[in-house]
């Protein structure tokens, strides 16, 4: 019997991007992070890798992807990074559907992508980081963040973790700072929709007094539109088509409704066909 706390705790959360001094973390360590033996967190990681191998699969299949990938979106030899939050860091997260696409379908382009999103991030925190993102030199970034700084705390009417300026502020310097050279491609990428009945029934969300709301979350996706500069390419998950369902927590995306963000991503970089 599998125990769905191990898996759901495998699933959103890195240590070694939370302690980037223990990079060298081993399994071993990871489960010791958990309070799992290294079997069980293995057993875990295994069965997530399968359900994103599955994924990967049947969304390379679609005739609408292979499309999109012949039409091109990034350039061979392209360092990619991910900053965001749960809905990145996530092992079945668009990004990583992304990575494996990539690497299966397009493996001449040697496409190099990293991952740095930590569950729980806020903009503060992510931009606090900054240093080492600059380090790696990217050429393309993708930043999804919004989510936490909308987190609100007591009820749906107590105050947001960011407040709508700082979060405005906080996306304008990460767009600033996040690399050094110039011609950066940077992708903003909004959050996705939430619900907000069942985050207030959630015993961990709304029964702790935390909430979110849509009108939040919306607004997010407008403050992408207002901090973006010229040449970037803001893609709203809302415009999708196709589900986006939840998990019972009402803020976190299934994996059905990653794969749809990231056909839909894949759609929005590629471009209109020629």
């Amino acid at each position: 019997m599998r125990d769905a706390m191990l898996d759901k705790l495998v699933r959103f959360e890195r240590p070694e991007r939370s302690l980037p001094y223990a990079w060298a973390m081993d399994d071993a360590a990871r489960a010791g992070v958990f309070g799992a033996d290294p079997q069980a967190y293995a057993d875990a990681v295994h069965a997530l890798d399968a359900q994103r191998t599955d994924a990967v699969r049947r969304l390379a299949a679609a005739p609408s992807a292979q499309a999109a990938l012949g039409r091109g979106p990034f350039a061979t030899g392209a360092r990619i990074l991910a900053l965001g939050e749960s809905t990145t860091a996530d092992r079945l997260s668009w990004f990583e559907l992304f990575t494996e696409l990539f690497a299966s379908e397009r493996p001449q382009l040697e496409l190099q992508f990293e991952n740095l999103a930590i569950s729980g991030s806020t903009s503060t925190q992510t931009l606090a980081s900054l240093p080492a993102v600059r380090r790696r030199q990217p050429d393309v970034v993708f930043c999804m963040l919004g989510t936490n700084d909308a987190r609100r705390f007591p009820g749906a009417g107590g105050d947001r973790l960011v407040s709508t300026a700082e979060t405005t502020r906080n996306l304008q310097l990460i767009r600033r700072d996040a690399a050094s050279a110039p011609g950066v491609r940077w992708i903003w990428v909004a959050p996705t929709p939430i619900d907000e009945q069942q985050v207030a029934a959630h015993p961990y969300l709304g029964g702790t007094g935390l909430a979110w709301t849509d009108a939040d979350v919306r607004g997010t996706a407008a403050i992408l539109r207002v901090v973006a500069e010229p040449g970037d390419l803001v893609i709203d998950p809302a415009d999708a088509s196709g589900p986006l369902p939840l998990l019972d927590d009402g803020l976190h995306p299934q994996l059905t409704a990653q794969a749809t963000l990231a056909a839909h991503v894949l759609e929005m970089l590629a471009g209109p066909e020629r």
